[in-house]
């Protein structure tokens, strides 16, 4: 199921300056002193954070942000052994939770199990033909996996209070298409290991080895064919490229593999006359195959994506296939989680509004939520008046920028309405893949079923417990889960620069993503819509096509160069975040005092606090998979690259020409 829906990472809070505070914010031992600022600000402001948080085994980066879904982890832990220690009315939430986690944790019971909880689902795709296929694909759509394409239900880009169908055709095990299409010799080893992946999927569900070799390179094939027609992750981007209306005659006409109406009606939709393809030429790829293929090849790849879809919830041997290559090969993570963590994902993720509303009884420090608002109102004013005062932009488009601000909506903490769970039922007599099928149909139907129903504006892209934040075009909202209003973010304890450094910056960054290079083509009101004139429009795109420049210049990892126009959004929230915050923070009696504390300015420590927050170690195959299909930089260039283009940075630490982290005037991006 793909949603459209711009989901950036961000952070919350500031407080007011406490006489007892001196030392709580910044921590000198999390920065790297031998570093001149001016050479590597990344190294000064997060080096000794780095050092003291060597990259463990079980993760293939490690960085602030993961340091908090750590500590979330562990609270959640001690929510989950507090619920299987209690007993609970059957269909409670509680009974739900816990037996889940429950099923999650019992390895024993999964190991005994191997791969038999499968085998009813591979029986009914071992009967497929290509002409009994729509019935399968729709089967398998509603509970299972996604092979060749997969719907669902999302707000209309251009009328954002009606809810239609998309579909997005292509579906991959390869975070992009260019694991697929590249010949170096790296490339080659994940490619072949991506093939031994499959095979030994196969041989474990009762496929003698020849066999599973050829449906593994089956499969392999299927994807290189979507790979070679699918639009690169920077062209996916452009929401108007996405944007593709199909009659249901027109999808018979073009796409004739499948029965449409009987497609539809079987997934439970009625009464449907279009929807929107995302990517038409791979949705040609995938009609092409289910003709052509032969039934075995069919079979073959839809039982390969149903066995990848249930690694997760089978024996052990089973899980660590997967782990081999996705975790080890892929991403350079020597061990697998603790079975503990992987089984607090199972409900965190299907009875995610449960778990929250659990979360942030016990957790969440309610003021917070009050001082957020406060913060994000100064962080908004300071960017109307940013907006007010561009050289480059029209009195006309300003206006229009100043409707959008003030109408965006705020999501702080947690939803008001708590979701309901009681359609869920989770048995602990039946097996853990086949409580995770019944769950997904939930969810499946649950999507499905606000098909033309006006979209719920009040309803949050993400749960409480969540360590993230997001801004989304089509509901014009902010949001600031409650997991993440808490230290290093938000420290009720800490001087103002050092929050509004961190979380301010954050915020501001959430704020710009309603003006970055997409987030600009959407209206107040969250459709998508023009409201630039043309010069201004110009004058925009010359500015944001500098900052990709920019980080196309970057080398990330061995000869792979950074891509500056996939992460173009982020950077330019980044550097909007930072203007934003630091012009906001310029307001407070810290600012306006300017006296150095623990040896730093105000505005070196409001610096140095957004440095720290981005400090990561990372493997080298992380970086290389993140950089081909993440639209966030890596934070070495979140921090240094984007600084680089910052007027009072250079100011706060003295920087001067010749030093590496200098930028002549000239060459500086300006976009907000």
């Amino acid at each position: 199921m793909n949603t459209i829906k711009t989901i950036a990472t961000a952070a919350v809070c500031a407080i007011t300056l406490q006489a007892n505070a001196q030392t709580v914010g910044l921590n000198r031992a999390d920065m790297n002193l031998n570093v001149s600022p001016g050479e590597d600000f990344y190294e000064y402001a997060g080096g000794g954070w780095m050092k003291a948080n060597p990259l463990k085994a079980e993760f293939s980066s490690y960085g602030v942000f993961d340091d908090l879904a750590e500590k979330n982890r562990k609270q959640l832990r001690e929510l989950f052994d507090d619920l299987t220690s209690k007993q609970h009315a059957k269909g409670s939430v509680g009974q739900k939770v816990s037996d889940l986690y429950k099923l999650a944790m019992d390895s024993d019971r999964l190991n005994r199990e191997q791969a038999e909880p499968l085998k009813a689902d591979l029986a009914k795709i071992a009967k497929v033909k290509k002409s009994n296929l729509t019935e399968l694909i729709a089967e398998i759509h509603l509970y299972l996996a996604n092979p060749f394409f997969g719907i669902g239900v999302s707000a209309d880009l251009k009328d954002s209070n009606t809810n239609v169908m998309w579909l997005s055709a292509g579906t991959s095990g390869l975070p992009d298409r260019d694991y697929f299409l590249s010949t170096d010799e790296d490339s080659k080893k994940l490619q072949q290991g991506y093939r031994d992946f499959f095979t030994k999927l196969f041989v474990q569900n009762g496929y003698k080895q020849k066999d599973a070799a050829v449906a593994a390179q089956t499969i392999y094939d299927i994807e290189y064919k979507f790979a070679e027609a699918m639009m690169s992750r920077a062209e996916q981007r452009d929401y108007t490229k996405l944007y593709n209306i199909r009659t249901i005659d027109q999808m018979q006409r073009d796409y004739p593999a499948i029965q449409w109406q009987k497609y539809f009606e079987l997934m439970g939709v009625k009464d449907i006359k279009q929807l929107i393809v995302e990517q038409p030429k791979v949705m040609e790829v995938a009609n092409k195959l289910m003709t052509t293929l032969t039934d075995k090849q069919i079979r073959d790849y839809i039982s390969g994506k149903v066995m990848a879809a249930a690694t997760g919830y089978l024996s052990d041997d089973i899980y660590m296939t997967q782990f081999d290559f996705y975790g080890r090969q892929l991403s350079g993570q020597k061990e697998p989680r603790p079975r503990w963590k992987r089984a607090l994902g199972l409900p965190n993720t299907l009875l995610g509004e449960a778990v929250g509303e659990l979360y942030v009884d016990k957790y969440f420090a309610q003021g917070s939520k009050e001082k957020m608002v406060k913060l994000i109102n100064s962080l908004r004013k300071a960017l109307a008046n940013r907006i007010a005062n561009l050289d480059w932009m029209s009195d006309e488009t300003k206006v229009q920028a100043l409707v959008k601000l003030n109408t965006f909506t705020v999501k702080v903490g947690y939803p008001d309405k708590w979701r309901d769970y009681s359609k869920l039922t989770i048995n602990p007599t039946l097996s853990l893949f086949e409580n995770v099928k019944a769950a997904g149909y939930i969810e499946t139907r649950r999507n499905l079923d606000r098909l033309g129903k006006p979209v719920d504006k009040d309803e949050w892209g993400m749960t409480p417990q969540t360590v993230n934040a997001y801004y989304n075009p089509t509901t014009n909202e902010i949001c600031f889960p409650a997991a993440i209003l808490q230290a290093p973010f938000f420290d009720v304890n800490a001087d103002d620069a050092t929050n509004y450094g961190g979380i301010g910056v954050v915020i501001g960054h959430e704020m710009t993503h309603g003006f970055d290079d997409q987030g600009r083509r959407f209206d107040c009101e969250g459709n998508m819509n023009d409201w630039w004139k043309p010069e201004d429009s110009q004058k925009f795109k010359v500015a944001a096509e500098k900052l990709a420049r920019q980080f196309d210049e970057l080398i990330v990892v061995k000869n792979q160069r950074a891509n500056g126009h996939l992460t173009l959004g982020e950077n330019i929230a980044d550097q909007g975040g930072l203007r934003i915050a630091f012009d906001a923070f310029n307001k407070t009696q810290q600012a306006k005092e300017n006296k150095e504390l623990d040896g730093f300015t105000p505005a070196q420590r409001f610096y140095l606090s957004y440095g720290r927050i981005w400090a990561e170690n990372i493997t080298e195959e992380a970086m290389f998979q993140q950089t081909k299909s993440d639209p966030h930089s890596l934070g070495r260039n979140r921090v240094n690259a984007t600084l680089r283009n910052i007027d009072t940075f250079f100011e706060a630490f003295g920087i001067k020409k010749g030093e590496k982290m200098w930028r002549d005037e000239d060459d500086r991006a300006l976009v907000w």
